[in-house]
């Protein structure tokens, strides 16, 4: 049985800043690409969406190899999935890091904490809260506020805490600007039922583009702000393999 991401490019509504990510089982299945335009205006920024079925794909997070070296790259990852007799189908950063390029927040491999939740106040997007974190566990996925975590931690596969929280029960983050003339690549992730949404931006957003992006067109009620300038995509349907800047934590569907 093949089920698989499906990829969008869409042109929709721009506007942020950027949380710099150096401030500071289930058998997968192949992906398929569908792609269209909305014409109403070639004013408007294209993203890039990719959708995938938390029943039936295989999702996983990386950071480093069995030596203890951070892949950085797709291309690193991917020889290692390889020789592994693994296939990465699709690939996103997935979560701001420092300059070491360790997470800033919560990051769980395989239902093993890595780098443990962070709640502290702070400069920088990730600290703008409320900030949230994405996870799988044994009842699906789900995003939530990172002060909600730690009652629902138990059984959880994989984790990642980044911040803001775009959207939460269908609300926009109150800091959130429609005015705002701070755009850049952008990338995030959002939930619709059993399917896992991740976006990346083709042309600089600010933080209300995206987050309407998620709520309107996209339907999701809750959707988290992964990072921005270093965001990047990989995807063999797409022939895609961003190689703009060194990654941290990396979200990735293996075959």
């Amino acid at each position: 049985m093949k089920t698989s991401p499906l990829l969008i490019l869409v042109l929709t509504a721009l506007s942020a800043w950027n949380g710099c990510s150096r401030e500071t089982n289930t058998r997968p299945t192949q992906a398929s690409v569908q792609e269209g335009l909305n014409s109403e205006s070639v004013a408007r920024p294209r993203f890039t969406t990719i959708r995938v079925d938390a029943r039936t794909e295989r999702l996983e997070l990386f950071l480093r190899d069995d030596a203890g070296r951070t892949f950085n790259r797709f291309d690193r990852l991917s020889s290692w999935l390889a020789s592994r007799n693994e296939r990465l189908r699709f690939a996103m950063n997935a979560g701001m890091f420092r300059p070491d390029l360790s997470p800033v927040g919560l990051l769980v491999q395989d239902g093993r904490e890595v780098s443990p939740l962070n709640l502290s106040d702070g400069a920088g997007n990730f600290f703008l809260k409320p900030n949230g974190v994405f996870f799988i566990s044994e009842s699906g996925a789900r995003i939530v506020e990172s002060a909600e975590y730690p009652a629902l931690a138990q059984g959880v596969r994989l984790a990642t805490q980044s911040g803001p929280l775009l959207v939460r029960h269908g609300l926009l983050h109150p800091a959130i600007n429609a005015a705002s003339t701070s755009r850049l690549p952008r990338n995030g992730v959002g939930i619709s039922g059993d399917t896992i949404i991740f976006v990346i931006s083709e042309q600089p957003v600010n933080f209300y583009e995206m987050a309407t992006y998620f709520r309107d067109e996209l339907h999701c009620p809750d959707a988290l702000y992964l990072d921005g300038v270093v965001s990047s995509l990989y995807s063999t349907e797409l022939q895609r393999n961003d190689s703009t800047a060194d990654l941290g934590p990396i979200i990735g569907v293996v075959q």
